[in-house]
C-alpha cells in the first residue's frame, strides 16, 4: 500500500484500539475482518510483535497501510519500528499527540514540536517510510499569541514531508468547523479517523466517553467524507475510543460508510 494522495481511491481501515476489548490480537484481527473491513491501524505495542502481525494480516487477508507509534518510541527505537513497518507492508506511521510535551500549550513548545517531526519525517522519508501527526483536542482549544497550536507546529515543519492525520471528532470538540480545518491544511492531510460524537441526551450509552458508532452520531459524515477526500485524504480509518460492543461498532459503522466508497 503506497502513501497518501498515491492511492487513487479511498481506503478503508480500522483503529485496532477500538478492537481491544475483545482479547489477543489474533481476534482482533479475525473479527475486524468478519466485519467487512479489509485494511485495519496497529498500534505500537503490535509492531513490537512484528511476527505475529505480520501472520495475523495474512491469515485474515488484511493489509495495514498505517500504523500508530508514540514519539517517544520513535526516539529511542526508530530502526525497530521502521523495520516492523516494511516487514508488515505499513507505510505510514503517525505520531498520536505527545500530550506531556506540549502540556503548558506554549508557542516554544509547539514550535520545537513541529521542527522535530518535521525532521523526523524527512529522516524517514529515505527510509521509505511516510511520518504523520495525529491530534487531539490540543492545538484548537485556544490561541496563542493570536496562533493556534496547531498552526505553529505545521509552519515550524514547513518544507518537510510531515503529514497529518485528521481525527475530526476531537477537532470537531475543539472547534466549531472541522470542514474548514480540513480544506484550509489540504497541502498536508493525508488521512482522517472517523469517528462519531453520540447526542446530548438520555439515550447516550454512560460507558462509551460520548462516542457513537459512525453514522448514529451528530456529526454530519457525508459531508465531511467529501470535504476529507476533495483535501486531499485517501486513507479513513475507523475509530470508537470506547465501544461497549466493538464487533458491533465495527459491523455497523462499516456497513454505514462503505456506501461513501462507490
Amino acid at each position: 500500500m503506497v502513501w497518501g494522495r498515491a492511492m487513487t481511491k479511498p481506503v478503508l481501515s480500522l483503529q485496532l484500539f477500538s478492537m481491544r476489548g475483545l482479547g489477543d490480537l489474533a481476534t482482533q484481527l479475525e473479527k475486524a475482518a468478519c466485519a467487512g473491513f479489509g485494511a485495519v491501524e496497529p498500534l505500537e505495542g503490535h509492531l513490537r510483535d512484528a511476527d505475529s502481525l505480520q501472520a495475523g494480516l495474512a491469515r485474515n487477508g488484511l493489509s495495514a497501510p498505517s500504523a500508530h507509534v508514540g514519539l517517544q518510541a520513535l526516539r529511542s527505537e526508530r530502526k525497530r519500528f521502521v523495520d516492523a513497518c516494511r516487514q508488515c507492508g505499513i507505510g505510514q506511521l503517525f505520531v498520536p499527540h505527545p500530550a506531556p510535551l506540549v502540556a503548558k500549550e506554549t508557542k516554544g513548545a509547539w514550535q520545537r514540536l513541529g521542527h522535530e517531526l518535521g525532521a523526523l519525517a524527512q529522516e524517514m522519508q529515505g527510509e521509505g517510510i511516510a511520518l504523520g501527526y495525529h491530534n487531539k483536542t490540543a492545538g484548537f482549544e485556544r490561541t496563542i499569541g493570536g496562533r493556534y497550536g496547531f498552526e505553529l507546529m505545521f509552519e515550524a515543519a514547513r518544507g518537510s514531508p510531515l503529514a497529518w492525520q485528521a481525527d475530526i471528532a476531537w477537532l470537531a470538540r475543539a472547534q466549531p468547523d472541522a470542514a474548514e480545518w480540513i480544506r484550509r491544511y489540504a497541502g498536508v492531510l493525508t488521512s482522517v479517523h472517523v469517528k462519531d460524537q453520540a447526542p446530548d441526551d438520555r439515550d447516550r450509552d454512560p460507558d462509551e466517553d460520548g462516542w457513537a458508532n459512525v453514522g448514529s452520531g451528530v456529526l454530519l459524515w457525508p459531508s465531511l467524507w467529501r470535504a476529507a477526500v476533495a483535501s486531499g485524504a485517501r486513507l479513513f480509518v475507523v475509530e470508537h475510543d470506547n465501544p461497549r460492543l466493538p464487533f458491533e461498532f465495527a459491523a455497523r459503522s462499516y456497513a454505514y460508510l462503505s456506501r461513501f466508497l462507490t
